[in-house]
């Protein structure tokens, strides 16, 4: 009997590919509604100018990277997606499966995708964000998006979230303590404080009823214990405008370990793969503040990329959607209790 037709579809929020993809990248990301919440009338002539304003300086930021003037975010995905259909294929050897990218801000972009995708003709879809913990501004972006874009066949189910899935958090876990392993030999008697850095949002989304906050939170708690940590601190970094974002700042915690005369690994909380945030932001703008404020040493844990725990959380994060339809998390960590959540209703009911 012939098996299963699957996509996998993985959510990603994209990078420009070079210097002269920088401007509509960035047009494309506060043109969003989930970015910039004011009428189309009044958020595109103001994408226009922020993307116009912003463009030197941000082609001055990718340059810093060696991705030819973009970021490296593609390239990483396509590297996570190759190893997750490898998992797949021995997890469901009796299906064909087949991932695609669908990147919110640049291509390969949803409506692409979703053209591709109908094209593969699949008789499941598993919609698998790759944001760990949900958020208003990146997962339920990107399955608007989605579900506005796809006409195609097959029966669709998403991964809302997974912000403690086992995998996930052993991955995070086992880089924190390579990189204490390393302080410890090189600055034999330094302490040493985790900084866990997520990307930060507007504490207004959260009274909203955006559970980014507690779910950024359960991982923090997650990972600090798989990892034996003693001293750690959450922080919010890549704030922009004027409104009253998430904190502390990095920069603020980094001043902190200085003060408290403690060396820092910092650790991409929020992130799964390298790009503009890590390689620029926490490693070379942080990095020159942690430097210049006395921190020493200031190492920085990688993000988890293609890490094996991580790969197998996702493919076992698909392999559990296709029981099920609707939205629904990805292991614990999930409370089901804000306004936002596409599995309230679901999970108040249980």
């Amino acid at each position: 009997m012939a098996g299963k037709r699957i996509a996998v579809v993985l959510f990603n929020l994209g990078g420009p590919d070079d210097a002269a993809s920088v401007r509509p990248f960035l047009f494309n990301l506060f043109n969003d509604p989930a970015i910039i919440g004011l009428p189309g009338f009044a958020r595109t002539p103001l994408a226009r100018l922020i993307s116009s304003r912003r463009e030197k300086s941000a082609q001055a930021n990718y340059a810093m990277m060696d991705a030819g003037g973009g970021s490296p975010l593609k390239a990483e995905t396509l590297k996570q997606m190759a190893a997750l259909d490898t998992r797949l294929a021995a997890l469901l050897p009796g299906d064909e499966v087949k991932s695609f990218l669908a990147m919110r801000y640049w291509h390969p972009m949803t409506e692409e995708t979703a053209t591709d995708v109908a094209a593969f003709g699949p008789d499941e879809l598993v919609l698998l964000p790759l944001y760990p913990q949900f958020s208003t501004t990146t997962t339920q972006s990107s399955l608007k998006a989605w579900v506005a874009a796809y006409a195609g066949p097959g029966q669709s189910r998403a991964v809302c979230c997974y912000p403690r899935a086992a995998g996930w958090i052993d991955a995070q876990a086992k880089g924190i303590r390579a990189k204490l392993a390393e302080a410890a030999r090189d600055h034999p008697g330094r302490s040493m404080r985790v900084l866990f850095s997520a990307h930060g949002i507007p504490e207004k989304l959260v009274a909203q009823g955006d559970p980014y906050q507690e779910q950024i939170e359960s991982t923090v708690a997650a990972v600090a214990e798989a990892a034996g940590l003693t001293d750690w601190s959450l922080c919010y970094q890549s704030r922009v405008g004027p409104m009253k974002w998430l904190g502390p700042a990095t920069p603020d915690a980094i001043k902190q370990a200085a003060a408290d005369g403690v060396g820092v690994v910092v650790t991409p909380i929020a992130f799964v793969s390298e790009h503009i945030e890590t390689l620029v932001e926490l490693d070379i703008e942080y990095g020159e503040l942690a430097h210049e404020a006395g921190v020493h040493p200031y190492l920085r844990a990688p993000a988890v990329g293609v890490a094996e725990t991580f790969i197998e959380t996702l493919a076992a994060a698909v392999v559990d959607g296709l029981g099920r339809t609707g939205a629904a998390p990805f292991g614990p960590g999930c409370q089901a209790r804000w306004k936002a959540c596409p599995f309230q209703d679901e999970g108040a009911a249980a």
